[in-house]
């Protein structure tokens, strides 16, 4: 790993984030999105996309769209 690297988002974690500011038109949309653009299953894609909403660089990269999908995660977590 070179020393910027770990300041950087790599490309998988970019395009994660590039899915989620995206609308989609219907269900099942969204997850044929993740498995056609990213190659991942959705479960797999949620697991990283969740843990990138712990990511200090995901927030530097994309503070827009992770803090609202913080704000989202929060809400569902108190609603339980």
């Amino acid at each position: 790993m070179e020393p910027d690297d770990r300041h950087e988002l790599g490309r998988r974690e970019q395009a994660i984030l590039t899915l989620e500011r995206r609308g989609f038109p219907g269900p099942g949309a969204k997850e044929r999105a993740i498995r056609e653009e990213l190659g991942l299953a959705p479960v797999r894609y949620y697991q990283l996309l969740n843990a990138l909403l712990d990511d200090e660089r995901a927030l530097a990269h994309d503070p827009v769209t992770v803090n609202r999908l913080r704000r989202t995660r929060e809400t569902r977590r108190t609603g339980r």
